[in-house]
């Protein structure tokens, strides 16, 4: 990702917040095997989801980064974990919310 792709501090700033309201606990973050798990089930079930919606097959890598990501903290405490893994989920949101959306080509009615 270019520079000038690169979420400003605010939108991260934000999502962390976001996310620290709703994960509040290190217990509230997914672990690993659910991670796997949701990487087993992308190269199942939504690959024919993805080849109907879209004409093309649904590309996993994220799923199985995310996995790696959590395999690579896991000797952490389970604070500093928490931490790691909020920031790293705030960037990620912070980068969509910069993209484009299937909600950019309905105009605003006042």
């Amino acid at each position: 990702m270019s520079p000038e792709e690169q979420p400003s501090p605010e939108l991260v700033r934000q999502e962390e917040e976001y996310l620290r309201k709703v994960h509040p606990t290190p217990e509230d973050i997914p672990g690993c095997m659910k991670l796997f798990d949701d990487f087993l089930l992308c190269n199942g079930n939504s690959q024919a989801r993805s080849l109907y919606r879209y004409g093309e097959m649904a590309t996993c890598q994220p799923k199985l980064e995310d996995f790696k990501f959590c395999m690579s903290v896991k000797g952490m405490h389970p604070e500093e974990k928490r931490d790691v893994w909020i920031r790293r989920r705030a960037e990620w949101w912070a980068r969509r919310r910069m993209q484009k959306s299937s909600e950019d080509v309905w105009d605003v009615r006042t």
